[in-house]
């Protein structure tokens, strides 16, 4: 069997990272654990940080890093990512949040074995999230080849498919100005640290995940 893997994955929103973390987390047989799945699995089993979690959300505020911190600490120890590893996706987003994911690592005698930056230009992201569009009742994405009708019938379900309104020009421009003044000091961290692999995320998605297996088989720790 292929050995597991304890990675984490960064890159701009299109950079195709979703695609990438399924096809990965079947490759080395480990969990694909996102933010929103951590949070939504505590308050689903009823954690305590779950139940903490719970009511910040329902007062509608931001989780706090320390309850972050404790729901990816109990995450990382369910017996899945204990055993094969994990691929950590929206964790960390802070240094702050990087020093304790390694102090988390280090008291599991487990480090991380790299971080994966998927690397798509801006501008190509920026045209792929600019022309997404989306079946406004089963979900169904579609990409707009330009002309297109502003609204269509979806093949699947017969709903209107439509742009979401944070997928316009504006909305993604200020989410990727987001991601770089948050992300880009993380870049930084680690890759001062030598821990860092950067992908280039251009191209077909097959050969996408041939560069992100062979930058983890190089960089294992």
């Amino acid at each position: 069997m292929i050995p597991g893997a304890r990675l984490i994955i960064l890159g701009r929103q299109g950079a195709g990272k979703g695609t990438q973390c399924v096809r990965l987390s079947r490759h080395f047989v480990v969990p694909h654990i996102s933010t929103g799945d951590m949070l939504r699995a505590a308050v689903r089993e009823a954690t305590p940080l779950g139940l903490e979690a719970k009511k910040v959300m329902d007062a509608g505020g931001l989780v706090s890093d320390d309850i972050m911190i404790g729901i990816v600490r109990d995450r990382l120890q369910a017996p899945d990512a204990d055993t094969r590893g994990y691929i950590l996706d929206g964790f960390p987003r802070t240094i702050e949040q990087a020093e304790a994911l390694d102090e988390i690592a280090h008291s599991l005698r487990k480090p991380v074995d790299v971080v994966l930056d998927l690397n798509v230009p801006r501008e190509i992201v920026l045209e792929r999230i600019s022309s997404r569009r989306v079946c406004r009742d089963c979900g169904t994405n579609y990409t707009s080849t330009g002309n297109d009708p502003q609204t269509w019938i979806c093949d699947v379900c017969g709903g209107d498919v439509l742009q979401r309104d944070d997928d316009t020009p504006e909305s993604v421009n200020r989410r990727l100005d987001l991601y770089e003044e948050q992300t880009f000091p993380l870049i930084k961290h680690y890759g001062d640290q030598n821990r860092l692999a950067v992908v280039n995320g251009v191209g077909h998605p097959d050969a996408v995940f041939e560069r992100l297996v062979k930058a983890v088989d190089n960089n294992r720790r």
